[in-house]
């Protein structure tokens, strides 16, 4: 006879705990028990029992638990089971973490990570089959647009499977602050019923409410060049600026630009010349917004590095050459300052289409699914690369859901508000899929390609390759814990099927643009899961958090543009300026909508503290802790540098990051 203590967790949000009778059985290598006990989990309550179990079980190897209910099924989230053995036997944990529903036996294996081929006993192989098989039935692709990745099967949050909720305080806060926008919404529509609308100051008619510091700041300095160029580095997408090799093709040169092509040539030759160009856009047809049509560009800006390490705009070129059409005019800084500002306007409403669409929706939030829907299909519980990641694919399946049913759906917010929505954004993400590779997703990689690293001010480019590095470093000591020679990645028929499926499936034939379809080397698995947690955490981070500063005061960034480019310097008046901007309506859901996506989320977990503990031993603990060590000493270092700056960059504070793509 033995004494077994078991101590169960249950979850501490909202609904967690059960008023159903739970069962519970211990399985060893010897034998089964069941244990005698009256358990109905309590809402963020650790329950312990001691029990006599008569025969000798041997080394622990399941717990098994089954809920019963009577008249109401009363789900139970279940964190972690532990057990300690008689003796001196050291304590096994069976970790959960998913809901406990119906009436059907759950069997949690003990939490030793494991390889397929690690398997001397038979009970764990046959245990991670089934569950696979099980997980390919609930978690199933869909097409959503054809061109585009894969997503869920799931045409509303309600189809989701469970375990990939909001748990409800989430859900309670994100339907709360979206009605509390609308609410903002329609108070800033009356205030201005009877307001004109006539000039840029009437815009401060609608900017209060919920804002940040920096917002307040890009408000005051917005039309400044400086600033204009200052976020194509450290703004809310720092992805599109690149050095140049050469003067683009596109722009085009007119007789009496002579003094212009030297000064371009000039900084070509010296290496501080680098460009924005929007081409991607070109062609897009404009959406229809109660019943008025607006209007796209696909400009070029062409920029210099000053000695000082600042970038200032040097020309604009709105629209590219069409031969149907005259020679594009060309925007200067010493044109008419309405309209440099106009150029500059056309040029930021398209860094808003790309940044909101490829960057942001496609580049972290369908790779972060995809990445989550082949886990969830692919690797089981017991799988080292299973728990490396699944604290990063957190939320991330209901928040893309809420997207294609809310905002880039049909008569969503893109629909009504934004330039490319009514049918342009699907054409433009199947543009931007086309392009999407897999160096463009790994910064090292991405940097290099667009001549930007060791850019002195490029604060996103810097802190981006120390998280890189550090995010490597934590990889790589978990994947060497389990796979010490590169054949024992190869013979991984599990992670293999899961680089397949991303690949190959999610992304739908990915391979011709540098995705891999097997892993050949520990080397090149650590650096596809470096992509892997960097994309679903990081990355979000930069892209994401910067639209409620840069954002919120609409002239700077604005969502749409009502009346077609100019074509002429002279006729741009503040009537032709403030006819191009979004309107009183259209301002208000962009400043509403980018509060709510922007805002730090109550809930978040920050990079690498989730509480979760996936792992079993001390080994893996120390690797996380070391990484958890990694992330406090940068924190150091950027919180030490930001005080010297007077434009912080903060997205890339580990404090900052999210643990997975939440919003």
């Amino acid at each position: 006879m033995g004494r077994y203590r078991i101590r169960v967790a249950t979850g501490a949000w909202l609904f967690s705990g059960s008023h159903n009778r739970v069962q519970l059985w211990l399985v060893g290598a010897r034998g089964e028990a069941e244990l005698e006990l009256q358990l109905r989990p309590a809402r963020g309550e650790k329950e312990e029992f001691d029990r006599d179990v008569a025969e000798d079980l041997g080394l622990l190897q399941f717990v098994r638990l089954r809920k019963h209910h009577w008249l109401v099924d009363d789900a139970w989230f279940c964190e972690r089971i532990t057990v300690q053995g008689p003796g001196a036997c050291a304590e096994a944990a069976f970790p959960c973490y998913r809901w406990v529903q119906g009436e059907d036996i759950l069997s949690l294996p003990e939490g030793t990570a494991r390889l397929p081929g690690d398997n001397a006993l038979d009970v764990f192989q046959k245990h991670r089959e089934k569950e696979l098989k099980d997980r390919q039935q609930i978690y199933c692709w869909a097409t959503w647009k054809e061109g585009l990745p894969l997503t869920i099967a799931a045409e509303r949050k309600d189809d989701l499977p469970p375990n990939m909720r909001f748990h409800e305080e989430k859900r309670l806060d994100f339907e709360w602050t979206l009605k509390a926008g609308a609410l903002e919404m329609a108070l800033k529509r009356v205030y201005t019923l009877l307001s004109s609308w006539n000039c840029l100051e009437d815009f401060d008619q609608i900017f209060w409410g919920q804002k940040s510091v920096l917002a307040e700041k890009v408000h005051r300095c917005w039309q400044d060049d400086e600033l204009f160029a200052y976020q194509f580095v450290n703004g809310a997408n720092p992805m599109l600026l690149r050095r140049s090799t050469s003067l683009p093709s596109r722009l085009a040169l007119p007789s009496g630009m002579e003094e212009l092509r030297a000064q371009l040539e000039k900084e070509l030759q010296n290496g501080s010349l680098f460009e924005a160009d929007f081409i991607l856009l070109d062609g897009i047809p404009a959406n229809v917004i109660r019943g008025e049509k607006q209007y796209l560009a696909a400009p070029l800006v062409m920029l210099k590095m000053e000695p000082n390490g600042k970038l200032l705009p040097m020309v604009i070129q709105i629209q590219p050459p069409n031969p149907s059409s005259p020679t594009p005019t060309l925007f200067l800084p010493s044109d008419p300052p309405l309209a440099w500002l106009l150029a500059k306007s056309w040029v930021r409403n398209s860094d808003f289409q790309l940044h909101q669409l490829q960057y942001h929706l496609l580049n972290t939030h369908l790779v972060a699914e995809v990445i989550a829907v082949a886990t969830m299909r692919c690797l089981p519980g017991l799988h080292p690369i299973f728990k490396l990641l699944i604290p990063h694919i957190r939320y991330t399946m209901e928040i893309n859901t809420r997207a294609r049913t809310q905002l880039i759906s049909d008569g969503g917010i893109f629909d009504k508000a934004v330039s490319t929505g009514g049918g342009g954004h699907v054409q433009l993400l199947r543009r931007a899929t086309a392009q999407l590779t897999y160096c463009s997703l790994c910064p090292p990689d991405d940097l290099a390609d667009r001549g930007l690293l060791g850019l002195p001010g490029a604060l996103y480019a810097r802190d981006a390759l120390r998280l890189w590095e550090i995010i490597a470093r934590y990889v790589e000591g978990i994947v060497h814990l389990f796979y010490q020679r590169d054949d024992v990645v190869r013979g991984d028929p599990e992670l293999q099927a899961w680089c397949r499926e991303i690949t190959e499936v999610g992304l739908c034939q990915a391979q011709d643009r540098g995705f891999p379809v097997s892993f050949q080397s520990q080397s090149q698995l650590c650096h596809f899961l470096t992509m892997c947690v960097f994309t679903c955490t990081a990355q979000h981070a930069a892209i994401n958090q910067g639209q409620l500063d840069w954002y919120a005061w609409v002239p700077n960034a604005p969502c749409t543009m009502r009346m077609p480019p100019p074509t002429t310097k002279e006729d741009v008046t503040m009537a032709t300026v403030m006819g191009s901007l979004p309107d009183v309506q259209q301002a208000c859901l962009q400043m509403a909508i980018s509060w709510h996506l922007g805002r730090r989320q109550p809930d978040m977990v920050p990079l690498g503290h989730h509480k979760e503990k996936y792992f079993s031993g001390p080994k893996p603990k120390a690797v996380l802790n070391q990484f958890r060590t990694d992330l406090e000493n940068l924190e150091k270092e950027i919180t030490a540098r930001n005080e010297q700056l007077d434009w912080p960059y903060e997205y890339l504070k580990p404090s900052c990051i999210e643990n997975s793509v939440t919003i």
